[in-house]
């Protein structure tokens, strides 16, 4: 990467806007379809262009302050975990790995496996992130409900979303080019909310992990409720809800996947790494136990 440590970024709406995956955006209405063919349905169109004047309202009136900070860490992998230096201080992330049967042979996988091993003595570097679209986004939608207007309500929230995504993409654009192999990709937007581009930004609680408590280290990392004001509930939500966090990897076939079931033998491994109890890793992997408890 071209820096090593935390860096803070602002960006404004107006940046944002063409980063936007539309599609999502008509799931809060239950509408069903990818955009643009979606706009062909009137009720659709309706809403679409109810938010294009909405958006145009926060841009103008610079009611959004959207705040991110991303980084880069020498990296290692140890088993199935990675091995952070970072202010002289050694922070560990934790994976599992997939424990099934395929028939096509492909192995079963780890985002741990996108690192470099340790004993390989090859210098490898890890990415994180922690983006929002800002506590206005509540703050406004509140207001709207106040003055019993759900509809805007709603449409606030959509779009505090949205963004927050889009600032997701926009962020690992400027990753990707701070780590060089992103600087010649020339994509267009639709391509890249396509994610055509090298490498992947897995959350933590998402499919490949889905650990929710693996947040705890990244925003450790970022100095994450400093640097952008979100904040972790108990059960490891952010608040504010319009935020995204997570890993960049750059492996040039890093790529996402479900974990699937896992057994006990690796749930009493994984506890192992954690410093866990079984019980209480069985808790946070819950969804994906193959067996009962």
């Amino acid at each position: 990467p071209g820096f090593l440590g935390v860096r803070t970024i602002e960006a404004t709406v107006e940046d944002l806007v063409p980063y936007i995956d539309w599609t999502p955006f008509f799931w809060t209405w239950e509408l069903q379809g990818k955009y643009p063919a979606i706009l062909e349905k009137p009720e659709a169109q309706s809403v679409y262009d109810d938010a294009q004047e909405m958006l145009r309202r926060i841009i103008d009136e610079d009611l959004f302050q959207p705040r991110g900070v991303h980084a880069f860490f020498p990296a290692s992998r140890v088993g199935d975990d990675v091995e952070i230096e970072a202010d002289d201080t050694t922070t560990t992330l934790h994976f599992l790995r997939q424990q099934m049967v395929k028939k096509d042979g492909t192995p079963n996988r780890s985002l741990a496996d996108f690192i470099a091993p340790k004993a390989s003595g090859v210098v490898d570097h890890i990415g994180a992130f922690a983006v929002t679209a800002g506590p206005e986004v509540v703050e406004l939608a509140n207001q709207y409900k106040t003055d019993h207007d759900d509809y805007n309500a709603i449409l606030i929230q959509a779009l505090g979303d949205r963004l927050a995504e889009a600032f997701a993409e926009y962020l690992h654009k400027q990753a990707r080019d701070e780590w060089g192999y992103g600087k010649d990709e020339n994509l267009s937007t639709e391509e890249m909310i396509k994610e055509k581009y090298r490498g992947i930004r897995p959350a933590a609680g998402y499919p490949a992990c889905p650990d929710h408590t693996e947040k705890q280290t990244i925003f450790q990392l970022l100095d994450a409720t400093k640097n952008t004001g979100i904040e972790l509930t108990e059960s490891m939500a952010m608040n504010p809800p319009g935020s995204v966090s997570g890993l960049y990897f750059a492996h040039p076939e890093s790529r996402y996947f479900p974990l699937g079931r896992i057994d006990r033998d690796q749930v009493k491994d994984y506890a192992e790494r954690k410093g866990w109890t079984i019980k209480g890793t069985e808790k946070w992997l819950a969804a994906n136990l193959g067996y009962g408890t």
